[in-house]
């Protein structure tokens, strides 16, 4: 009777797995995860797990900060009737990396093309995980995400665009205008054109899916009209730089108010437009990178002593030391080309192919924080190139949008 009336002892309770935890403490988790791509498969893998990322930008911030998106390879877009070509980036010690690339289309293959050996498509710009390729005998652009395999065709802009030119007017470029997340906007381009001595532009937007037309800029000094005065130019933070072919300056386009205006360069780099390019450090700083021989030389655009926006210069980089990466010697490889300056980082080669044009030049990055390099491939430098940087997947922010997409 006395073994009867004793009480059973209570269950034990319930094991507390990672699902318990609370959002602060996977937070912290995910960002020891090595890579955007690591973070994209965890947080995909559950609801709670991707509610985690997307209700928290403090935490996107501070993952970017710690874990950049990763460089997934390189475009090259030979001139003539080539399509663009694709050269990934190998990692083995990342397998989620390695996921990505391989599931991802960047053959191109949606691309719509009437003529199998003559496409027709050339890369104008490459950000925010979009390629955007202009194919000229269909008189169209096309914006494409490789990993979403996302198409959309824009009609060329109409020709009124030319309209009270000062003799002949040319295209000049193109470029995706990138939305913070906090400012979700449709996707819009900007077209560019100059004429003799001025720069218009006109804005596509997917909403109304028309193009609206701005004004002229205010005139420069005249240039003959059959010379390209304006350089390539860069997109940083929402403003394009180009270097001007024959005076000391940049010219800028806002994209914000579509106005133009011009900055000095600093005096170091006058006469030396085809040595370096404009692009942004970790911060978002605007800076310019200058190669000479094998050394890089960063100049930042900040306010000096008396608040005064100006070209500081920043930090040279020594870089003899890029042969124990290649196992070859300075003498083989010349001097240093700069690719693009994208996040902090620089991408640049060596000179090879345009001593030799059977030899490969080497591809590598330096970081612009820790001074760390970094090789990426051997290939022949016979294409304009386009680093390719993998972008927030939309669906690990949160928005109105994805509030519908629950089961994403």
């Amino acid at each position: 009777m006395a073994m009867a009336s004793q009480q059973s002892p209570p269950p034990p309770p319930a094991p507390t797995t990672v699902i318990d935890l609370g959002n602060d403490l996977l937070r912290e988790i995910f960002l020891r995860l090595p890579s955007l791509p690591s973070l994209v498969r965890a947080a995909l893998s559950c609801r709670t797990f991707l509610h985690a990322v997307r209700s928290s930008p403090a935490f996107r911030r501070s993952f970017s900060a710690a874990r950049p998106p990763p460089l997934l390879g390189l475009f090259f877009d030979p001139d003539g009737p080539a399509i663009p070509t694709f050269a990934p980036l190998r990692r083995r010690s990342d397998p989620d990396l390695a996921a990505v690339v391989r599931g991802a289309d960047f053959f191109l293959t949606r691309l719509p093309d009437d003529d199998d050996t003559f496409p027709g498509w050339v890369i104008e710009d490459c950000r925010d995980g979009y390629v955007l390729l202009q194919n000229f005998n269909s008189e169209q652009f096309a914006v494409y995400n490789p990993l979403k395999r996302a198409l959309d065709l824009i009609p060329h802009p109409p020709d009124q665009l030319f309209d009270d030119s000062h003799g002949d007017a040319t295209y000049l470029e193109c470029y995706i205008l990138s939305s913070s997340e906090d400012t979700a906007q449709p996707l819009r381009l900007v077209y560019t054109c100059h004429d003799e001595s001025r720069a218009r532009a006109a804005v596509f937007s997917s909403d109304s899916r028309e193009w609206q037309i701005f004004r002229w800029s205010e005139p420069v000094t005249p240039q003959p009209e059959d010379q390209h005065w304006l350089k390539v130019g860069t997109m940083v933070n929402g403003f394009v730089y180009w270097i001007h072919a024959n005076e000391a300056y940049i010219f800028v386009l806002n994209t914000a108010t579509l106005e133009f205006s011009q900055m000095d360069l600093p005096p170091a780099l006058v006469g030396r437009d085809f040595m370096f390019r404009v692009g942004e450090n970790k911060d978002g700083e605007l800076c310019i990178v200058c190669a000479l021989e094998f050394d890089l030389f960063v100049w930042v655009w900040r306010a000096d002593l008396d608040g005064t926006m100006m070209w500081i210069f920043d930090k040279r980089f020594p870089l003899e030391r890029i042969v124990e990466f290649t196992n070859g010697t300075l003498e083989e490889h010349g001097e240093l080309r700069i690719v693009a300056i994208v996040g902090g980082y620089v991408y640049f080669s060596t000179n090879e192919t345009f001593e030799d044009p059977l030899y490969p030049c080497w591809f590598l990055s330096l970081c612009l924080e820790t001074s760390e390099v970094d090789t990426i491939f051997q290939k022949r430098f016979d294409s304009h190139i386009y680093p390719y940087i993998m972008a927030w997947p939309p669906s690990l922010i949160e928005s109105k949008v994805h509030h519908q997409l629950e089961g994403v």
